[in-house]
């Protein structure tokens, strides 16, 4: 067994660094690297993440963690008490994206064909980054007092995960944390990170909107109500949710994701028709005013195309605005500063993307119950050195032209990314745990 994958040790005779210096990650790096690229190269998708679950809890009871399977699907929580102190917990993603890869990598994608699937939004690099950070961590156990929990959370692509582990007990569990972390790739240079100062991220919600017809053959569609059609108005219709229901000035982003109607017959007129619909929004007033919107705006197109019954209306999932408790967030920006110098710790602005992240916090207080959680998340650059240079001349340019979250063409540069993304973590917890001098 070689020292990397050896359990940890701590006290004064641990032989690592302090978690989080340079030379640490180094150590760690070449094990993360290949985790990382095993990962890539077998992506799972929400709810069905259990080889990637198991590759990480034998990495962390390798490391002497006490590690659960199984929460609230395939999540898996790893625990190391390190004596009296804070509770820490510091989370990454399991779950990959529907898509088919393109990235030519070569540790591309194998899960090809008609239900491909890429870790094409940076949670293999997170979870990476994770097992790094946890590693250092347990084997610096002498210079620091307090608990960590680390969370490896399925089913984040569908904003599910969070709450299934909160509904299995997380805090109840296991230690409920005072400060919760986590980190996200996004299309800076690697070898950053970025910080916002007020929201990261936006709300969001998915709803599934049903559209009933009357099925019938397509040579008569006097005889039958055709949901395709009230699909298609319905479609339109929702594109002035944000042009003319929301204020000039107000974040507001609606989009149908999803369409399925039919058996794949031409001759025959469906009986109903599925949509799904993406809300995002900088605030809870404004994301739900767009979701009442949708609702309304698919019953009166159900009601002019004649549909035989009303739609019905199901909201899949949902979270909440990804912000920094201020208080928690400023040792981690003065660690990161820290760790790699002012000129590398940017602003963030906002985004709307959304995360599940905010369910482990304030945000998810009717789920878990618990007070006083602080979260930080910050953002974790990932484009190579050559890909930012050729994308453009300005960073705002560059940021459009890269491929981002997402993009089957996605490509975080791997080395800069986990080496900052290790680091980064690892300092952060560090930030908030109890430090021991002298040792």
């Amino acid at each position: 067994m070689s020292d990397a994958d050896a359990p940890a040790r701590s006290g004064p005779g641990n032989r690592a660094a302090e978690a989080g210096t340079a030379d640490a990650v180094q150590g760690v790096l070449p094990d993360v690297a290949a985790l990382y690229a095993d990962l890539h190269r077998h992506p799972e998708l929400s709810g069905a993440e259990e080889r990637t679950a198991g590759r990480f809890a034998d990495w962390l009871e390798r490391d002497g963690y006490e590690v659960t399977r199984r929460v609230g699907g395939h999540g898996v929580v790893g625990v190391l008490r390190n004596g009296p102190g804070p509770v820490v917990l510091a989370r990454a993603e399991l779950d990959a994206l529907p898509l088919a890869e393109e990235t030519g990598l070569p540790y591309t994608s194998t899960v090809t064909g008609p239900r491909p699937a890429a870790h094409a939004c940076g949670h293999d690099a997170h979870l990476a980054c994770a097992a790094g950070a946890a590693r250092l961590l347990a084997r610096a156990a002498g210079r620091w007092r307090g608990t960590l929990v680390v969370v490896g959370q399925p089913a984040e692509e569908t904003l599910s995960g969070a709450a299934a582990m909160l509904a299995d007990g997380l805090y109840e569990r296991f230690p409920a944390p005072s400060v919760v972390l986590a980190q996200h790739t996004a299309p800076l240079p690697a070898g950053m990170v970025a910080h916002a100062d007020g929201p990261a991220l936006a709300a969001g919600a998915t709803l599934e909107v049903v559209l009933h017809g009357r099925g019938g053959h397509a040579s008569a569609p006097q005889f039958a109500v055709d949901p395709v059609v009230a699909a298609a108005a319905l479609v339109l219709r929702l594109q002035t949710v944000v042009s003319r229901e929301a204020a000039p000035g107000e974040p507001l982003v609606l989009t149908v994701g999803s369409l399925h109607a039919g058996g794949g017959a031409a001759n025959v007129i469906p009986d109903q028709a599925v949509l799904e619909v993406t809300a995002r929004a900088l605030s809870p007033g404004a994301l739900d005013r767009a979701l009442t919107a949708v609702r309304r705006i698919a019953r009166a197109e159900a009601d002019a195309a004649g549909a035989p019954r009303p739609p019905e209306v199901r909201e899949l999932a949902r979270s909440g605005v990804t912000v920094s408790d201020p208080t928690a967030a400023g040792p981690v920006r003065r660690a990161h500063v820290a760790a790699f110098g002012a000129a590398r710790v940017a602003p963030w602005q906002a985004s709307m993307s959304t995360e599940d992240f905010p369910l482990l916090g304030p945000a998810g207080h009717r789920l878990h119950g618990v007070a006083g959680i602080r979260p930080v998340h910050w953002m974790l650059g990932c484009v190579g050195p050559r890909d930012w240079a050729a994308a453009g001349s300005t960073a705002a340019e560059r940021m459009a032209a890269v491929p981002g979250n997402h993009s089957p063409r996605f490509r975080p540069h791997a080395r800069l990314t986990l080496t900052t993304g290790v680091r980064a973590l690892s300092v952060a917890v560090s930030a908030h745990l109890h430090r021991v001098e002298g040792r």
